[in-house]
């Protein structure tokens, strides 16, 4: 593995490794666009092949107000970009010993030995059942636990998290074992491993984890994945001394600033360490975690965070029969779109190019933010794309089908 310096500096020119150069310019004409529209605020993009960087495109601001242009130490909130990193956290100590993928989740949370499913009536008069099966630990990793996010907007249950205070939030004070008590007094949306559903699993996942590990989920990801890899400028919240300018700002649609407690959260650490969503991150310490992921598992330095055939479990699809979220998931907002694409132990994969809709690679695979920051990685190309800006929500703008248009077709 190639070591990819974290400012960002390119020193590879495409065409060493099947890039044009003049085509790969088109990506950034494009993006530059919706900035000049008023639609961004400003973006940073990386695209690397075979382990070394061949371009790094910024434009715009990181605060339009203030007239701070993006730049490489710029630092994002990368929403549920942060999944993959608690995935790969649980996969590490799931190589040690410490759990099996069917293990009972109960045996660590115990809030969840009883936890009703969902069948009929309203937010406020649910008729439920019983659980036909535990929730396991591989159902939080796959989303078929039935856990759901209040931001749906689309089933009782989403209304009954947001009653509770989940919705873009959590209630005031409640730390990693609180959320995860309150989730788990709330009915499931379905039977366990019954559905795909898009939602807080991870967030659980995040709080098994600190059992498991005895720490808090922090200290799991400094020792296990940013220690390893030189991720310095990755926390859940900005840490005491950072720089708050150097958090782009986040918007709502038209560039608009988002009100105080949107933007004010991420600028300090939470009680609550939300695995599905708590990081900041740049997009050179992003770009670490990506190439490992790349090279099956490796750190720059030739150690592992994982072993190469975990992780190629991990980017399998574990959805029953190999289907895809649309045949298996609920018709609702996702960080991907849901036809011709698969799930497994953390990621989103394309299953099928042309069903997907999008020229790309069988088995290519990532996630994306709620803010419009999106990765993937093209195991048949080698090759990594990250794209980061501040934009909420990530429907707003079709920025993830351009992007991968547009770097596929420089490929040649």
């Amino acid at each position: 593995m190639t070591s990819l310096q974290s400012d960002l500096v390119v020193t590879t020119d495409p065409a060493e490794v099947g890039l044009d150069g003049g085509r790969l310019a088109r990506l950034d004409r494009r993006l530059a666009r919706w900035v000049d529209e008023g639609q961004l605020p400003g973006l940073l993009v990386t695209v690397a092949r075979h382990g070394r960087l061949v371009h790094v495109g910024t434009y715009g601001h990181r605060d339009v107000e203030a007239r701070l242009p993006v730049t490489p130490e710029t630092r994002w909130r990368i929403y549920s970009m942060t999944k993959p990193v608690t995935s790969v956290a649980a996969m590490s100590l799931y190589e040690e010993g410490a759990f099996e993928l069917n293990d009972p989740i109960s045996r660590w949370l115990p809030e969840w030995a009883d936890t009703r499913v969902y069948v009929a009536g309203s937010e406020l008069n649910p008729v439920t059942v019983p659980q036909l099966e535990p929730i396991r630990v591989r159902h939080l990793l796959t989303h078929t636990a039935g856990i759901t996010y209040g931001f749906h907007h689309a089933h009782p249950v989403d209304t009954l998290y947001r009653l509770q205070g989940f919705e873009w939030a959590t209630p005031p004070g409640a730390d990693n074992a609180e959320v995860s008590r309150q989730l788990a007094a709330m009915p499931l949306l379905f039977q366990p491993g019954s559905e795909w559903n898009y939602g807080m699993s991870t967030d659980v996942l995040g709080r098994l984890v600190e059992v498991v590990a005895g720490k808090l989920l922090d200290e799991v990801f400094e020792e296990r994945v940013f220690g390893p890899l030189g991720m310095s400028e990755t926390s859940f919240g900005l840490r005491p001394g950072d720089d708050v300018g150097s958090l782009a700002r986040l918007y709502g649609p038209g560039v608009q600033p988002l009100p105080a407690p949107f933007e004010q959260g991420a600028h300090s650490r939470p009680t609550f360490l939300a695995g599905g969503a708590g990081l900041v991150s740049t997009a050179g310490d992003y770009l670490r975690f990506m190439e490992m992921l790349r090279s099956g598992g490796r750190t720059p330095s030739g150690d592992r965070v994982l072993g190469p055939r975990t992780l190629a479990y991990m980017v399998r699809n574990h959805l029953p029969g190999n289907v895809d979220l649309e045949t298996y998931g609920r018709p609702l907002y996702a960080e991907t779109p849901l036809r011709g694409v698969g799930f497994g132990l953390g990621f989103s994969m394309v299953l099928d190019p042309v069903r997907y809709g999008s020229v790309s690679s069988a088995g290519e695979y990532g996630w994306g933010g709620a803010a419009s920051t999106a990765f993937w990685i093209d195991p048949v190309e080698e090759l990594t794309v990250g794209f980061y800006t501040q934009l909420l929500p990530s429907s707003a703008l079709p920025i993830r089908s351009h992007l991968r248009q547009l770097v596929n077709q420089a490929l040649v």
